[in-house]
């Protein structure tokens, strides 16, 4: 699906309509200056990137995705360098994103919060709590390697769902993330995730991208790791036309698209572009 120009944001000097009337405590205005430090307000200067309509990134719902900065693994075919791994990418407003939801919260379905890595978002739990003013499911993407955070969303009844990327058997992790996760490593806060999904199997839903060095029994393998019960949904890899990305690496994924600057709908190498190839769940 290629999403329509009018349905990016406007630019930020736009003027916008106000949100419906909300508790003065949580009105849509950026974080004061003396909240600054707050894990809220930490939490909300990761945005990047808002998907004003996406059809693909939670089955059967009409959602908004919010991608936030910031990543624990070093995929050397990541698609979205620049918002995972740097600050090229200008941050976008809490104002912009609250009202961005309120003027579209009675038709969308969910809202979705991905990156990057969001696990790794300084005050995510705040910041989730923040969303839920819309009344709206959230759904987190992740590749399940902070299961302590996760655990905590789940708690406090913070998502609905998660949708994890499993890069392959644990075996391959220190090749797929760039030497950034090993194989004991991944097989310990892996399982985590696996024991929160047999407990609470409606939260969960498991995706892999399938990426140049594996192989069609690595897919398996990883298949078999998952709790009964539970299917692996196979994203198709598409080499990267991006510069930063490498096309040849051992690790590739698909990530979302971003409305910021160079990166807005119809750039010739835009996310956006990149994602709807292969949409986790078309």
């Amino acid at each position: 699906m290629i999403i329509p120009a009018s349905a990016f944001l406007a630019p930020e000097s736009a003027p916008s309509r106000s949100l419906p009337r909300q508790n003065p405590r949580h009105s849509c205005v950026d974080v004061p200056e003396r909240e600054a430090r707050t894990p809220l307000a930490q939490a909300w200067r990761q945005l990047r990137g808002i998907e004003p309509l996406s059809m693909c990134d939670w089955p059967g719902r009409t959602t908004s995705v919010l991608f936030f900065a910031g990543c624990n693994l070093a995929c050397p075919t990541c698609q979205n360098a620049d918002l995972a791994f740097g600050d090229a990418l200008p941050p976008v407003s809490r104002s912009r994103a609250m009202i961005h939801l309120g003027e579209r919260s009675r038709w969308l379905d969910g809202v979705v919060v991905s990156g990057g890595e969001p696990t790794t978002v300084p005050g995510l739990p705040d910041l989730l709590a923040d969303l839920a003013r819309f009344g709206l499911p959230i759904k987190v993407d992740t590749n399940g390697l902070r299961p302590e955070v996760v655990r905590e969303v789940l708690d406090l009844g913070l998502a609905e769902a998660f949708a994890v990327d499993v890069k392959g058997p644990f075996e391959r992790y220190p090749q797929l993330t760039g030497q950034a996760v090993s194989t004991d490593t991944a097989r310990e806060r892996l399982n985590e995730i696996f024991d929160l999904a047999r407990s609470r199997p409606r939260s969960f839903m498991f995706r892999i991208t399938a990426v140049p060095v594996l192989e069609g029994r690595d897919i398996e393998a990883a298949r078999r790791l998952l709790p009964p019960g539970f299917d692996l949904t196979i994203q198709e890899y598409k080499t990267p036309r991006r510069t930063h990305a490498q096309p040849h690496s051992q690790a590739g994924r698909t990530t979302g698209d971003l409305v910021h600057g160079p990166h807005r709908h119809g750039h010739s190498e835009s996310p956006e572009r990149q994602r709807h190839q292969g949409s986790a769940f078309s």
